[in-house]
C-alpha cells in the first residue's frame, strides 16, 4: 500500500516547480493526470541533449530534464485552449482532488480552468497555483524563472567567490524548494480538506519561496542589519566551516562546535588553537576568521586529502570531500541507500535518482516511468 494511492491529481504545470511537486505526490501513490499539449508536450521534453537512449542505442525525444520530474505520471495530451479540450479537464476535475498549475496570474480564467470555476464544480478541490511572483503586487503579471528570481531574491549576492562575480547555484533551487514547498502545502490542505470538507486555493511565488530560502543570512541581516557579504564556501556563522585546500585537492572542514574544534586543532597539530582566546569559541573564531583561515589554511596544505578526511572521521569531526556527480552517486552510503532506482521504460529503462523519503509502511514505489506523451491519453 502507498500512502496516497487514493489521492487523484490534475497536473496543469510545466517546466520544473510543478512538476517536481506532482512527482513528489505520485512517488507516494498519488494518481497524477498530466495535462500535456498535443503538439510538443511539455516544453521540458526537448530541454536537451542528453535524450534518453533506446535499447539501440538511439536517442529518443525523452530529455534528462524531463524524465528528472515526471515519474509516477499518466500523460494525457488535451487542447485546452478548444472548448472540447476545456470540457474534458472540467469532467476530469469532478474526480480529482487536487489541481496543480502554473500559468501566468489569470491565464486560465478564459478556459473556464481557474479556481474560482474549478472550485464550483468541486467545493472541496484543493487548487495549487505557482507562478514567479504570485497573485498581486507589481509583479504579479511578471512571468518569472529560477535564474532571474535568484538574482532578484537575494541567493546570488551571497553566493560565489568574494573576489568573483555573483553566481547561481548549479541546479534550480528555487524552482526545487518552491515544488517542495506547494507538496507540503497540498498535503496541509488536503488535511484541512478530510476535516472540514472544504478546499481552498494555495497561492505559490517562486519569489516568496526565494526570500524564504534565505534563512539564517536574511535572519543576520533582519536582526543585525548589515548587509550579507559573499562568503565563498564559507559560513557566515560558523569557523571553520569551509573548503580548504588540501597538497592534493580540495578538502571540506564543517566545525560544528567548540570541543569539534579542539579535537580538529590537535589533528593540525596545533592544539594550542583551542586555548588561543581568539579561536577558543565559536564566536571568537567568527570574529577573528582573517587570523585563524589562513592558519588552518597552512596546516592542511602540508599532507593530502586522504589524510585529512581519515583523521576527521576517526575523530568525529564533520568534513570530506568534493566528489564529482558520479563520484557522489558512486559512494558506498550511496549505494547501500538506493539512491539510483532503474525503472523499466518503452525505450528500455532509465535510471534516475530515487526519492530521498524512507517510509517504514508505505514505501516509494517505482514502478511506472516517466509517461511518453499522451501515453495515456486513451485511458481519460
Amino acid at each position: 500500500m502507498s500512502a496516497l494511492q487514493h489521492l487523484r491529481i490534475l497536473d496543469l504545470s510545466r517546466v520544473l516547480a510543478g512538476p517536481w511537486a506532482t512527482q513528489q505526490l505520485a512517488d507516494m501513490g498519488a494518481e497524477v493526470i498530466k495535462i500535456e499539449k498535443p503538439d510538443g508536450g511539455d516544453d521540458t521534453r526537448g530541454w536537451g541533449p542528453p535524450f534518453l537512449k533506446d535499447s539501440a542505442g538511439q536517442p529518443t525525444r525523452e530529455s534528462a530534464y524531463y524524465l528528472c520530474a515526471n515519474r509516477g505520471k499518466k500523460s494525457v495530451a488535451i487542447d485546452m485552449a478548444s472548448p472540447e479540450g476545456q470540457a474534458r479537464l472540467r469532467e476530469l476535475v469532478k474526480d480529482c482532488d487536487v489541481v496543480v498549475e502554473n500559468f501566468k496570474v489569470g491565464g486560465l480564467k478564459k478556459y473556464g480552468l481557474d479556481y474560482d470555476s474549478l472550485a464550483a464544480i468541486k467545493p472541496d478541490l484543493v487548487y495549487c497555483s505557482i507562478t514567479g511572483f504570485g497573485q498581486q503586487g507589481p509583479r504579479a503579471d511578471q512571468a518569472g524563472y529560477d535564474f532571474m528570481i535568484q538574482g532578484l531574491g537575494g541567493l546570488m549576492s551571497i553566493t560565489g567567490d568574494p573576489q568573483g562575480e555573483p553566481q547561481k547555484v548549479g541546479v534550480a533551487v528555487t524552482d526545487l524548494f518552491t515544488g517542495m514547498y506547494a507538496t507540503v502545502a497540498i498535503l496541509a490542505a488536503l488535511a484541512h480538506r478530510d476535516r472540514t470538507g472544504i478546499g481552498q486555493h494555495i497561492d505559490l511565488a517562486l519569489f516568496d519561496c526565494q526570500l524564504a530560502m534565505l534563512a539564517n543570512v536574511a535572519s543576520n541581516y533582519l536582526v543585525g542589519n548589515v548587509q550579507p557579504p559573499r562568503y565563498g564556501n564559507a559560513h557566515a556563522n560558523i569557523v571553520p566551516y569551509q573548503a580548504f585546500a588540501a597538497s592534493d585537492g580540495h578538502v571540506i572542514v564543517a566545525v560544528g562546535n567548540d570541543g569539534q574544534f579542539g579535537r580538529f586543532a590537535e589533528l593540525c597539530g596545533h592544539a594550542e588553537w583551542a586555548q588561543d582566546a581568539r579561536f577558543a569559541t565559536n564566536k571568537a573564531r567568527v570574529e577573528n576568521r582573517q587570523i585563524l583561515v589562513p592558519l588552518i589554511s597552512d596546516a592542511l596544505a602540508k599532507q593530502p586529502r586522504g589524510h585529512w578526511i581519515s583523521g576527521m572521521e576517526s575523530l568525529g569531526i564533520p568534513g570530506g570531500p568534493i566528489n564529482t556527480i558520479p563520484e557522489a552517486l558512486a559512494e558506498p552510503q550511496a549505494l547501500a541507500r538506493g539512491a539510483v532506482v532503474e525503472i523499466p521504460h518503452p525505450a528500455g529503462s532509465v535510471k534516475m535518482v530515487a526519492n530521498p523519503i524512507k517510509f517504514s509502511k508505505t514505501p516509494i514505489c517505482y514502478d511506472t516511468p516517466p509517461p511518453t506523451l499522451g501515453e495515456h491519453t486513451a485511458s481519460y
